[in-house]
This record gives structure tokens, C-alpha cells and sequence, in this order.
């Protein structure tokens, strides 16, 4: 099988998978190999995701990785299936910068995201004029094309908040973010009203950090926390910056993203009154 150079999110999640339910099980690669009377190689492929992996081979990895339960098994099997396929963001694929790609691809197969932002309203949660105006402040010399492609792919984004089964979003949202003009008194007035509105969803909480908390010390930009339905999956934390992109993957790295957000959230008003400070602040800027 060939080696694949380029491999897609999918592919790199259920490698790294894989690694983990071999590791758990305290087996080494060797084992893994004779229970598939393959070559050691061929495992370091799969697990490097420089090679994909049959059906018939996961399904005996699994076994005797003590996988049973039928819902995680298919879920890696579909992983496994789809694992080729690139979503609606690849026709953009011009536009979008591969870093960028790769979140898409991640939050469309994510069940929960937890995330803090102390700078600008969540993507998921912006209208267009809103977006607009932040891609042209952070993309000095940007194209009225690009412009419109970015928006219309951030507006595509927010299917996955009203698919069969929503992703579920809890955002920790500085509260200076609430006060800054971007895009003019207008459109933040509309974003603002906008964010209530989605605020109300069940699957979408917001909840706003008083200025005055303590916390911001430790806050040094957006960080996003992806879950996936499979309980074998590790969760990935995404903290993006203007000169780079970075993805934590290590359990004990996440779980100090996590317990991040845990004591953001412990620091912000309720939902009830986080909304209603929306609301206020919204109806200031005339």
C-alpha cells in the first residue's frame, strides 16, 4: 500500500486511536503484527497514518484490543470508510489555509466544544457583516473575493449547531469582547442581539467573565476543546494566534486546557445573567 504524504484529519484521529488502544492494552507493535501476520512496518504505517488500514484488519485490531462495544467499533469502522473524504470545505481549498481546513474538519465530527474567547465573538456565532469586518482587520490586502469566501465558510460552518444531532457549544466569553466596536456601533449592535438569539438554543451556552475576575492572568488567547462521540478518541485542543496554529493532542496537555476552561466558567455569570448583560450592552450602543 502506498504511503500517504497528506493524510486528512479523519485518518490522522483514527491512527492515533489505534496507538492508543494498542498502548492500553499494554501490547507492543510486534503484537499487533503477529495477531495480523503482517510485517512490524505495516503497524507503524497505520499508526502514523502513512497508510490506511482494511476493514478486515481493524476489526482484528480491535479484538484483540478488547473493543466490544459495538458503538465505538463502528464509529472507528466509519472512520475508517470515510477516512478519504474530504468534506464541503475542500471546494475552498484555494481560500482556506490548511490549518484552517483541518479545524473544520475536526469540529464537524466533534460532539462537544468548549471554548474561551478574549478577543472576538466565537465563528460559530457571528453574522456576516461581523465576520466580514474581522477578516478584514486581521488579512492585511485581503480581495473583496476573499472577503466574501471566508464569510460564506464561516456561515457554513454553523450547520453543525443544527444537524440531527448538534454539536454542543459552551463558550466562556471575556467580557471586553462584548464592548468592542468591530465593524462600527451597527454591526456590533446586530451581533450582539444576534449571540441572545442564539444563546436561547439548547445545545448553545454563553456565559460571560467579568472583567474583573482573576482569572484573565491565565487567559492568553482563544482556546477551543473538541470532543468526539467515541470514547476511545482523545479530545484536541485548538489555541490559535496570528503567526501560528497549534493542536494539542496529549491527554495531560488537553486536561490543562480543559481545567482552564472549568475554572473560566467557575468565574462567569450565570447563563441567565450573562445574557441578559448581552442584552444591556446591546442596547447601549446607539
Amino acid at each position: 500500500m502506498p504511503v500517504n504524504r497528506n493524510p486528512t484529519v479523519r485518518q490522522r484521529r483514527l491512527a492515533r486511536t489505534l496507538k492508543d488502544l494498542r498502548t492500553a492494552q499494554r501490547l507492543t507493535i510486534a503484537h499487533a503484527a503477529q495477531h495480523l501476520a503482517c510485517a512490524e512496518s505495516k503497524i507503524s504505517r497505520i499508526e502514523a497514518a502513512q497508510s490506511g488500514i482494511r476493514l478486515v484488519d481493524l476489526r482484528l485490531l480491535l479484538d484483540l484490543y478488547e473493543v466490544h462495544d459495538l458503538a465505538v467499533r463502528s464509529g472507528l469502522e466509519a472512520l475508517s470508510r470515510e477516512g478519504r473524504l474530504r468534506g464541503w470545505w475542500d471546494r475552498y481549498s484555494d481560500t482556506l489555509s490548511p490549518s484552517y481546513a483541518d479545524y473544520i474538519a475536526l469540529e464537524a465530527d466533534a460532539s462537544d466544544q468548549y471554548s474561551i474567547e478574549t478577543v472576538l465573538i466565537p465563528g460559530l456565532l457571528q453574522t456576516e457583516d461581523y465576520t466580514r469586518a474581522v477578516v478584514r482587520a486581521q488579512m492585511e490586502g485581503v480581495t473583496p473575493e476573499q472577503v466574501e469566501t471566508l464569510t460564506r465558510v464561516r456561515q457554513e460552518r454553523r450547520s453543525v449547531l443544527t444537524r440531527e444531532v448538534p454539536l454542543r457549544l459552551w463558550v466562556v466569553l471575556s467580557e471586553s469582547v462584548l464592548k468592542h466596536q468591530i465593524g462600527g456601533l451597527s454591526v456590533m449592535r446586530e451581533q450582539l442581539e444576534f449571540l441572545v438569539t442564539l444563546a436561547e438554543g439548547p445545545n448553545i451556552n454563553v456565559q460571560v467573565l467579568p472583567e474583573a475576575s482573576d482569572i484573565h492572568a491565565a487567559l492568553f488567547g482563544p482556546v477551543a476543546i473538541l470532543s468526539f462521540p467515541d470514547t476511545t478518541e482523545t479530545d484536541v485542543a485548538y489555541v490559535d494566534s496570528l503567526l501560528s496554529t497549534l493542536y494539542i493532542e496529549e491527554p495531560a496537555e488537553v486536561f490543562k486546557y480543559a481545567n482552564l476552561f472549568r475554572r473560566a466558567l467557575a468565574e462567569s455569570l450565570p447563563r441567565t445573567e450573562s445574557v441578559a448583560l448581552i442584552e444591556r450592552t446591546a442596547k447601549g450602543m446607539v
